[in-house]
This record gives C-alpha cells, sequence and structure tokens, in this order.
C-alpha cells in the first residue's frame, strides 16, 4: 500500500483523517497489538479486513519461529504513534540534526535544583521530586495548532511528580499484589525501563493502588502540571535549549543509547533543570485531562480540564520513536482512556499536604 500523504499541518478533527494517520503509523508495524489497538479503536474503519490479516500473518509467522522478541519494522514515513498522532511539526527553525556519535556515557544522578526536594513513600515507590508553585507559560504560538495560544498558567499549589517513568519494576509491585494487570513486555525488558502498553484505566488503577499501599493521594499530574515540570524552569523550545541536541532525549534522532526495538531504561540520559528524565521522548505519558484541540479556554490555573464522560485522554513528551520535532516541552496529543499502546506509559504526581 502506497504511503498516506498527510497534507499539511494535520489536526482537522475529522475522524476520517485521524483514522488515515492512525494507519500509516501502524502499516508496517510487526507487532500484533498495534493492529488490535487499530480494530479497538476503528471497529468498523475502512482498514478492519487488512489489520485482520496481518494479525493473522504475524501470529501464523510467530507460531513457525523460535520464540523470541519481535523487532517493529522500521516505519517508511512516520514512527508508530497512538490513535491520531501528532501532525509534522511547524517549527519556526529546524536545524539539521548533527550527525550521530558514540554512545553517550550512563547519565550522572541529577539533583533536585535548589528548594526541591526528593522522596520516596516506598521501597517499590517510585522516587518524586517536590516542585514548589509557581508561574509559567504553557503552549507554544510557534508549533502545533493544539499547542496555542501560549498562555500563562499559575500552579497555585505545591505538588510532588514522579522523577521518571514508571517502571517495569514498580509496575510489577502492584500485578504481583493482584491489583494490576500482569501486562507482557518484550523478552529481557530491564525493570528498569518505562513500563508500557498501558492504558489511561490501567494508570488509574496503578495509582489506587499505590495511594492504598501509602496512604499518599498519588494522581496523574494535569496537563499544567506536566509542562511546568517537564520545561523545568525554562522557556525554551527544548528544556535545554532553542536547538536539538543530540544525547539529550530518547529518539530516533537524539542520538545513543537508541535502539528501535524499544525506549531506554529510565534515566539513560540526563535530567531536566527540576531533576527530572525523560520528560522528552522515552514513551508518551498520560496526563488527568481530557483532550481539548487547542488550548483556548484552558484553565489558567493548572486544576485538569475535564468533562463529564471523557474518553479521550492527553498525552505528553512523545516517545522513543518519534523524531526530534516531537521532542519540544510543548507536544501533546490524545488517545482513547481504553486502548492499550505500546509506546503509552505514566508518571506518577501527588499533592503535598
Amino acid at each position: 500500500m502506497p504511503g498516506i500523504q498527510l497534507a499539511g499541518v494535520v489536526p482537522k478533527n475529522s475522524a476520517e483523517q485521524f483514522e488515515l494517520a492512525f494507519w500509516e503509523s501502524i502499516k508496517d508495524s510487526s507487532h500484533v497489538s498495534d493492529y488490535e489497538a487499530y480494530l479497538k479503536a476503528y471497529p468498523k474503519g475502512r482498514f478492519v479486513a487488512l489489520a485482520q490479516a496481518r494479525i493473522a500473518r504475524l501470529r501464523a509467522g510467530a507460531a513457525q519461529a523460535p520464540a523470541t522478541a519481535a523487532a517493529p519494522a522500521t516505519p517508511a514515513r512516520e514512527p508508530a504513534r497512538p490513535v491520531a498522532p501528532p501532525p509534522v511539526k511547524q517549527l519556526p527553525s529546524k536545524p539539521a540534526a548533527p550527525a550521530a556519535t558514540a554512545a553517550a556515557p550512563a547519565a550522572p544522578p541529577a539533583k533536585p535544583a535548589a528548594g526541591r526536594s526528593e522522596i520516596r513513600d516506598c521501597p517499590t515507590c517510585p522516587s518524586l521530586i517536590t516542585l514548589p508553585a509557581g508561574s509559567f507559560t504553557m503552549g507554544n504560538n510557534a508549533s502545533d495548532p493544539s499547542e496555542k495560544p501560549a498562555h500563562e498558567v499559575a500552579i497555585g499549589a505545591p505538588f510532588a511528580i514522579g522523577k521518571t517513568e514508571v517502571t517495569v519494576g514498580q509496575w510489577n509491585a502492584c500485578a504481583n499484589a493482584n491489583v494490576c494487570a500482569r501486562i507482557p513486555q518484550a523478552a529481557n525488558t530491564h525493570a528498569d525501563a518505562p513500563m508500557r502498553d498501558v492504558s489511561w484505566d490501567d494508570a488509574l488503577q496503578y495509582l489506587k493502588w499505590l495511594s492504598a499501599a501509602t496512604g499518599k493521594p498519588y494522581r496523574l499530574p494535569t496537563e499544567a502540571e506536566w509542562e511546568y515540570a517537564a520545561r523545568g524552569g525554562t522557556a525554551t523550545t527544548y528544556w535545554w535549549g532553542q536547538q536539538m541536541t543530540q544525547g539529550k532525549a530518547n529518539c530516533k534522532d537524539c542520538g545513543q543509547p537508541w535502539t528501535s526495538e524499544g525506549p531506554a531504561n529510565v534515566a539513560s540520559f540526563g535530567a531536566n533543570p527540576y531533576g527530572l528524565y525523560d520528560t522528552s521522548g522515552g514513551v508518551w505519558e498520560w496526563v488527568s485531562d481530557c483532550w481539548h484541540n487547542n488550548f483556548k479556554g484552558a484553565p489558567a490555573d493548572g486544576r485538569s480540564w475535564d468533562e463529564p464522560n471523557c474518553r479521550v485522554r492527553v498525552i505528553r513528551g512523545g516517545s522513543w520513536r518519534e523524531g526530534a520535532a516531537y521532542m519540544v516541552a510543548s507536544t501533546r496529543f490524545r488517545y482513547d482512556a481504553s486502548v492499550r499502546h505500546a509506546q503509552n506509559g505514566f508518571r506518577v504526581a501527588r499533592g503535598m499536604k
């Protein structure tokens, strides 16, 4: 099938265009789960028969081959992304990425910026960075339409947010307690790999367990809290500056360590000025907010922007499969709350009371 050409800066918010974008993003995948996600999102879609045929072929091949982890095929154009993948970003100036160099050395442990601290509520709990109340400019007037308008947000109360994305080992503590689903990961996945293939609903189940186990009010960060933390006190395109720099994030254009098979372990790259790792790349991260097509009418106080019976939720930060343009601090998109996808994970947050 020839590649589907998506015109310009996409979201026109038509169901047909979202479906075409989703199919384009997975059409070369060797993961059954990608086609299953399509069928769940579009049970009457135009590519249902083809998706079912791909699933049958992949399962037949797996039955004939030794049991090994299947590596995703390199897509012809865009990397596989969640439902209605983000449009190709039109950045005001996009420098050519420097040539890849040798693998970056392991990042030294980061210290939280002045006035912040690191806490951990139990041995298997995610480490948290405490952040004070503060104000920042959210969004980006020079990027994707969904990130406009840039607007001032005041975070009125201190909160704590995960130092890294929730890891496989941390998730498995909940699975071992027979609360969270035991979601298969690729063979030889390290306990420090970011947990992925989790839905928004899965994330809420983990947070409910974590809150009960610790007596602390764990939750997903709001979208405003997430961007406040991800920017690390900066106002530049990327948290590290205006230019893409290799060795700063886990993406296909970001330098080593990188592999198409899966994301690097958490904290393989340096932390932002607030001491948070992997806010760019790694896995897409669920936040609490309902999806809105832009920031018109968005709350200015950092609270979650919700709607009754909302089933489409915001994801932030890009993943290891994306290119450099998706590493900007304002990158955002959406996904159905009930669907698992191999690029989706999350980090936790909680109040300080």
